[in-house]
């Protein structure tokens, strides 16, 4: 059975063929010899079950049924390449309904003042960002793109591309510093209250890199929770010690609402990722948004290349 793009490339050939008023002119147009163009000509006739052209050695003129099967290959035609000079154009614009997903302290806190710059950028772009902490399915749940914080990123059949990085601060506030002595050990976090992140990439668990090496420590936590801002906000009230994401923590380190505790102490840094389903034939709107994040997130108070 001929495929709809042999039919195509037949239509094609005849219609040069009765432009060009014959086959030697139509060949060279097209880059191949005479009898190969024949031979597609009679490949087209025997397909159909018709004739198209009456041939003699001097002359070629079209069948009644060749004139309307040219006339109709005409209008085909055109509409096929003006269907693929659109698709083409729109390979290349900016444009459509981008669909975002994002942790929600990210998305509130670093990515929300920067979304007005490649929104006034890229005008045709219309953005839904749904904001939340869980890692989702972004094929499943029809996301262009997800963000993801992660110190580790999980094996995926999704492409993943790293735009910047972000260093985990342990912090308390003074307040409640003064009514608990600082540490100077990892082992001493287990006399303090403790509030932790519960979709961090190790929860329960607290890796640091100190300065005598790795250790892993394993506190009772008082506090758990699935959102950095309302450790933030516990934080700042003096509940206890915890981990902020640097963009966080920064702020409220700089404004002294927090101290940072055990500063020769490290948690793994987390890497900003923009995953997404496929690199073959990325969609503008898509590569854009990528490209822009990863020029301008560096750039951000808390982040890093």
């Amino acid at each position: 059975m001929r495929t709809a793009v042999d039919s195509f490339n037949l239509m094609r050939a005849f219609r040069r063929i009765v432009e060009r008023g014959g086959m030697a002119r139509a060949a060279e147009d097209l880059g191949m010899s005479a009898a190969g163009l024949s031979k597609q000509l009679r490949t087209l006739e025997a397909h159909l079950g018709v004739v198209l052209l009456q041939r003699t050695t001097r002359r070629m003129s079209l069948t009644d049924t060749g004139q309307a099967y040219y006339l109709e290959c005409c209008r085909l035609l055109d509409e096929l390449d003006a269907l693929e000079r659109g698709i083409a154009r729109q390979r290349e614009e900016v444009s459509g309904r981008l669909r975002v997903n994002a942790p929600l302290s990210f998305a509130l806190n670093t990515l929300s003042p920067l979304l007005p710059r490649f929104l006034a950028r890229y005008p045709q772009v219309a953005l839904d960002l749904v904001m939340e902490d869980r890692l989702v399915d972004a094929v499943g749940e029809g996301f262009d793109v997800s963000l993801r914080l992660r110190a580790v990123l999980e094996d995926s059949t999704l492409v993943a591309r790293r735009l910047a990085s972000v260093e985990q601060v342990l912090c308390a506030a003074p307040a409640y510093l003064q009514q608990h002595p600082a540490p100077t050990t990892a082992a001493q976090l287990r006399q303090h209250t403790l509030l932790a992140y519960s979709l961090s990439d190790s929860p329960g668990g607290w890796p640091l890199q100190g300065p005598d090496g790795p250790v892993t420590v394993n506190p009772p936590t008082r506090v758990s929770a699935n959102n950095s801002l309302l450790l933030r906000d516990l934080l700042v009230a003096g509940v206890g010690i915890g981990a902020l994401p640097s963009f966080l923590a920064a702020p409220a380190l700089a404004g002294g609402q927090l101290q940072q505790v055990l500063p020769d102490h490290r948690y793994p840094p987390r890497i900003v990722y923009a995953v997404y389903p496929t690199q073959r034939h990325l969609q503008p709107k898509v590569r854009a948004f990528i490209d822009f994040l990863q020029d301008v997130l560096p750039q951000c108070a808390g982040l890093d290349s």
